[in-house]
């Protein structure tokens, strides 16, 4: 255990409860795109691929979970159950909540406190852990330390997150033009940030801006959905 890596492990520990084998599997995990360091062979070397790996690892284990947990539920209870788990903004606030965000390695502040940052993070993490060791190994910590602890079944049962597909159903169902435009972007790679506005019959209820069109439609989606109920 070199000295340089103390902090990792430990953390690692304290976070999750296990020592990783391979912790330059987790650093990478943590490496932010902003903090891209080389390219080797055309790969860039940040967590982005094993971000991509985690989330369908993650998304995996959390279905095999649920369906086992309601085994009377349709597909589209158990698929929007896994969309409160899984969704960026349950990843993000779990990432905080971890002390995960406190590791992420970044090119500016502004990159690593994101609002997908920490939500990337995690999943790259989760992918990170099933090379180290494996599936089994992978879902038991998903599911007893992170499902187990930190995730309220009854609550999220009755908690509403996917305020787009409501204005959308509404919309529809009282004939009423909706669209979500992206009208403006803000600042520059990897600070840039896309400003999406929702507008009703040609009029702009409100918006709101995140670092990625779906993270901003997500947020000017509930903001619209209060002003909507007001104005309807």
């Amino acid at each position: 255990m070199f000295s340089e890596n103390k902090a990792i492990y430990k953390s690692i520990k304290n976070i999750f409860g296990f020592y990783p084998g391979n912790v330059f599997l987790y650093k990478l995990a943590l490496r932010h795109k902003s903090a891209t360091k080389k390219k080797l062979n055309g790969l860039k070397i940040n967590n982005e691929r094993l971000e991509y790996l985690g989330d369908a690892i993650l998304s995996a284990i959390v279905a095999d979970f649920l369906f086992k947990m309601y085994p009377y539920e349709n597909e589209g209870f158990l698929t929007d159950m896994r969309s409160k788990i899984v969704s960026r903004a349950a990843l993000n606030k779990l990432s905080l909540k971890l002390g995960l965000n406190k590791h992420i390695m970044a090119g500016n502040d502004n990159s690593k406190h994101g609002r997908s940052a920490g939500g990337d993070a995690f999943e790259a993490f989760v992918g990170a852990m099933y090379i180290d060791k494996g599936y089994d190994f992978t879902k038991n910590i998903v599911i007893n330390r992170i499902i187990g602890v930190h995730f309220d079944m009854e609550l999220l049962e009755e908690t509403e997150v996917n305020y787009k597909s409501k204005i959308v159903e509404w919309s529809q169902k009282h004939k009423i033009d909706t669209q979500f435009s992206v009208v403006d972007t803000e600042g520059e790679k990897f600070q840039k940030q896309y400003v999406v506005a929702v507008i009703v019959e040609g009029e702009e209820i409100c918006r709101a801006k995140d670092y990625s069109i779906k993270g901003a439609e997500k947020l000017v989606s509930e903001k619209a959905w209060v002003v909507l109920e007001q104005k309807f």
